[in-house]
């Protein structure tokens, strides 16, 4: 499968096709039956390596602020970070496999541009517990805030196609860059937009 990325200045994607054979499942609220599930097993499932972002806000749109709660209960509203400084948010689950491979580029970025910009992972809540996530959590130590989005609030405001999506907003509150798979330059997208 080929990377998946979305830029500003690039050309406008169609927000729906097909990936290798295989539909780009939506998180747009609870799922109507357990058979909903099955492509999007089947995704994470299969390596993707990097593909242009199917789904997901268009590159220049404004992001609307939401608010959605983390692990604990504790609400985090994303208006205290929008529009203020860069923000990445990565769509993921402890059963992803395109998310655990993504875990060297987080790092990395995050590494390089620490406090500058706003790490945040939302859990999708797919097959999740609190307590599987907490102990995933423990044993990896991803480098994000995690918000745990059971209502799916999150996911409807930045329309994420699937687990290992990752968003980057500009300090404008504009996205400025999504993709999904693995092999995503999130480091240099970073660069072009951190300031």
């Amino acid at each position: 499968m080929r990377s998946q990325k979305r830029e500003v200045g690039s050309e406008k994607q169609p927000a729906r096709e097909r990936c290798s054979g295989s539909p780009v499942v939506a998180f747009r609220g609870l799922l109507p039956s357990p058979f909903s599930l099955l492509p999007l097993f089947l995704l994470t499932a299969v390596p993707v390596i990097s593909v242009e972002a199917q789904g997901g806000k268009a590159v220049g749109t404004v992001i609307e602020a939401v608010t959605v709660n983390d692990l604990d209960g504790n609400p985090y509203d994303f208006a205290t970070v929008l529009g203020k400084r860069p923000v990445l948010v990565q769509f993921w689950a402890t059963w992803c496999s395109v998310c655990e491979a993504l875990m060297p580029a987080l790092r990395a970025a995050k590494a390089e541009f620490g406090d500058r910009v706003e790490f945040i992972g939302v859990n999708v809540t797919v097959n999740q517990s609190p307590a599987r996530v907490r102990r995933y959590l423990e044993e990896h130590n991803p480098p994000f805030r995690t918000l745990y989005d059971t209502r799916g609030v999150v996911v409807r405001a930045f329309e994420a196609p699937a687990t290992g999506f990752v968003a980057i907003v500009g300090a404008d509150g504009r996205v400025a860059y999504t993709g999904i798979g693995e092999r995503q330059d999130i480091v240099g997208v970073l660069r072009r937009v951190v300031k």
